[in-house]
């Protein structure tokens, strides 16, 4: 039998198929729009790399439940395509007939064919992932230049909401960091992350501070139009692809950073995953002082969460993600010229240091007994 290891691993990069779901709730008497504008998102996801199928369901039981299914040959293209800015185009007809959604995605682990069947069993999983029951998140904007000392100010100031959502949610941490005039903010939950944030969006305090902050945003946001709120949600959207612990247990001796990474145009992907196999490798060492990362990517943005024994430029290579001067060579191909390069110690240190996002607010929710 075999024993899974100790060593939290979940990654988009592990080259298994990938089967999204869709569940929807129509308005009544949406369903004609609904399928017409289906069709038309059909034909385009059609044409994108890495999409083999999609199916689209009607429950047989409520005709306002509807069901897409779709299978990628691996995470990474369904990534790039849903946090594209066509997607967010393409998926805009959908939103008047849509009362509520909820997306999940699965790697394909097993499967079952007909015996007839010639299909090969290609692109599965090997093994079963251990998670450690957390659910990972980001959100990134930005504001604009020369507002970054109010923004700051605004964003440190709010009263954090309740941890506990549900009986079966609660929010364990969020982050918030800047970089220049972008801001970042991650999530941990326990539970269901959709609950989650709609149990955070509909507190009075972060309203209050939303609403503060809205006349400093470069893109124009109305929280009180669902639609303009949507889509200023879907292109925030920063996913974690990646995350990895030396094991399952947080100890108390890590300080976290985030680290900020600008990829060349077109390279966000292969700069995350870069990382990933870094961060994986670095697991594997007792002497890395590195207990866990978490990699958020959308388009070119790369921000990497890290949770180090020691300080920050104690280990400057392995902390940035680039053990070795191949790896260093790689990450300087991929990196935008204006942060770049980093084949020495020198400039690797610089790197890190300019790298290292400013800490605004870093909040954990209280153990519970």
């Amino acid at each position: 039998m075999t024993t899974l290891s100790e060593r939290v691993s979940q990654s988009a990069f592990d080259g298994s198929r990938l089967r999204v779901v869709l569940l929807l709730d129509l308005h009544d008497g949406a369903q004609k729009q609904f399928l017409e504008a289906y069709e038309h998102l059909r034909n385009q996801v059609a044409s994108v790399p890495g999409h083999i199928s999609d199916q689209l369901c009607q429950s047989i039981e409520n005709p306002s439940q509807w069901l897409i299914t779709s299978e990628w040959e691996s995470a990474p293209p369904f990534l790039a395509w849903v946090n594209s800015e066509e997607h967010v185009e393409t998926v805009q007809p959908l939103h008047s007939c849509v009362r509520d959604t909820r997306s999940l995605r699965f790697s394909v682990l097993r499967e079952t064919d007909h015996p007839s069947a010639a299909k090969p069993h290609t692109g599965l999983q090997a093994a079963p992932r251990l998670g450690d029951g957390v659910v990972r998140h980001a959100l990134t904007f930005t504001v604009k230049p020369g507002t970054e000392k109010q923004v700051a100010k605004i964003l440190s100031g709010y009263t954090s909401p309740a941890s506990r959502v549900d009986e079966t949610t609660r929010l364990r941490r969020t982050s918030l960091y800047m970089h220049g005039n972008r801001v970042v903010r991650t999530v941990e939950v326990q539970g269901d992350l959709l609950a989650a944030l709609r149990h955070v969006a509909s507190q009075p305090e972060v309203r209050a501070v939303e609403e503060a902050i809205n006349p400093y945003l470069e893109q124009d946001r109305d929280l009180g139009d669902p639609n303009s709120a949507r889509v200023f949600f879907t292109r925030a959207a920063l996913p974690a692809v990646h995350h990895v612990a030396a094991d399952g247990h947080d100890p108390d001796d890590v300080q976290r950073h985030a680290l900020f990474y600008e990829a060349k145009e077109g390279c966000g992907m292969a700069l995350a995953k870069l990382l990933a196999q870094q961060d994986e490798a670095a697991a594997d060492d007792p002497r890395s002082p590195i207990h866990n990362c978490t990699i958020f990517q959308r388009d070119d943005i790369v921000v990497r969460l890290v949770d180090l024994r020691g300080p920050l430029d104690g280990q400057p290579a392995l902390t940035l993600g680039v053990s070795g001067s191949r790896k260093a060579a790689t990450l300087t191909r991929l990196l935008a010229p204006e942060q770049g390069p980093v084949s020495n110690d020198r400039e690797i240190a610089r790197f890190l240091a300019n790298s290292d996002m400013q800490l605004i607010t870093d909040r954990c929710a209280p153990s519970e007994s």
